[in-house]
């Protein structure tokens, strides 16, 4: 493929969330109360990518990080990709990248500039 049929997007994703901080009250000085604290927190994953070529963006909010959504994301990318070009897409070395992820129509770089899977048309 002809290096000016490639798209590079440069893919990661972020927890979003909202926990508690430490909870406070008044007190007579010198005493120590109990107080009940929620401890328990909600969180949100975003998948996002851009094309800076292109200007294309993708992005998914997914309740996980794992390969299952990964793979999601990736379908977006190559959807987003225009008929008869190839998707090169780099990201961390997040555990969930390093699955066999990928069709012939998109290739994954980790930021240590390893292949995750070599494309034979490239």
């Amino acid at each position: 493929m002809a290096l000016d049929r490639i798209d590079v997007w440069f893919q990661d994703e972020a927890r979003f969330g909202q926990q508690n901080t430490t909870t406070r009250i008044w007190a007579t000085k010198g005493t120590r109360p109990r107080a009940v604290r929620q401890k328990q927190f909600e969180s949100a994953y975003l998948y996002g990518a851009v094309c800076p070529a292109t200007g294309t963006t993708e992005a998914i909010i997914a309740p996980h990080a794992n390969s299952e959504y990964m793979w999601e994301h990736l379908t977006l990318i190559s959807e987003a990709t225009e008929s008869g070009r190839h998707a090169l897409v780099i990201m961390d070395g997040a555990g969930w990248h390093q699955q066999d992820l990928t069709e012939d129509f998109i290739t994954l770089v980790s930021l240590s500039f390893r292949p995750i899977r070599q494309n034979s048309t490239l």
